[in-house]
């Protein structure tokens, strides 16, 4: 039994091609981007910014990253690709 099909709730044949592989580089280049921007405003701040502030914008521009690459894997995934089954044409 395949646990990803079941904790996805996606069909026993759909692999990464369901998501979309540029969905899944867009999302970790969008995560790692905004990482890489949160660290270097921590950096910056260090001196001119008492600790709660400097994590709160911290946290902030992560969770920016973070939805921004949950979008991209949500919206990457293209919904429903089955095709529904034809109609049958004989008659029995």
């Amino acid at each position: 039994m395949n646990f990803s099909a079941l904790f996805f709730q996606i069909s026993e044949g759909a692999g990464i091609g369901s998501v979309g592989a540029i969905g899944i580089v867009a999302a970790i280049a969008f995560i790692f981007i905004f990482a890489a921007s949160a660290f270097f405003s921590y950096v910056m701040l260090r001196k001119t910014v008492k600790m709660a502030f400097r994590m709160l914008i911290v946290a902030l521009i992560l969770l920016i990253g973070l939805i921004g690459s949950v979008s991209f894997l949500w919206f990457s995934s293209g919904g429903d690709s089955a095709k529904p089954r034809p109609a049958n044409s004989r008659s029995r």
